[in-house]
């Protein structure tokens, strides 16, 4: 089946088999690497992009349904790494492996165009669905809060944090 339909703003066309996963597509097919296979089943959300705007887990999307869409990855969020969440991620060191961060990035993106000032248990019930093997979710969760604050301040870069010392959590 050959599939049209819109990544990170670009019009792109495959042609793969109608049930081939959107991650598969996106990864295989396209090269754009940065949405992760985490489980396949959508628990994880390492998988995590967006679908016409809203959170979806591509690992569960079949190519079919993407016809005519809208996609956007990690690597389309911001075209020079200053979306928000990019930079608190940088500000705060918020990722320990980084393997499930793009997924994390991408689910909190979505929670801040809803909900531009998030409490704690807004974030918690947004990125309930978002796991973390190295359990950063304290980190995550102030990433996620300072993004909204850099975002209503329309902040385009922030000074580096200092790396964490050996056994800093």
């Amino acid at each position: 089946m050959v599939v049209t339909f819109t990544v990170n703003g670009t019009p792109r066309t495959a042609d793969v088999p109608a049930d081939m996963p959107l991650l598969w597509v996106l990864r295989d097919v396209l090269d754009l690497k940065g949405t992760k296979f985490g489980c396949g089943i959508a628990q994880c959300g390492a998988c995590t992009v967006h679908l016409n705007g809203a959170a979806t887990r591509a690992c569960q999307i079949p190519a079919s349904a993407v016809q005519g869409q809208k996609i956007t990855t990690i690597e389309g969020l911001s075209t020079d790494a200053t979306h928000p969440l990019q930079l608190a991620w940088q500000e705060l060191d918020v990722p320990q492996c980084g393997y499930c961060q793009a997924g994390q990035i991408m689910q909190a993106a979505d929670l801040l165009t809803k909900n531009p000032n998030p409490t704690d248990a807004d974030i918690d019930a947004a990125m309930v669905g978002n796991l973390c093997r190295c359990a950063t979710y304290q980190r995550i969760r102030e990433g996620i809060k300072r993004a909204a604050v850099l975002k209503r301040e329309g902040t385009k870069a922030t000074p580096a944090r200092p790396a964490r010392r050996p056994g800093e959590a």
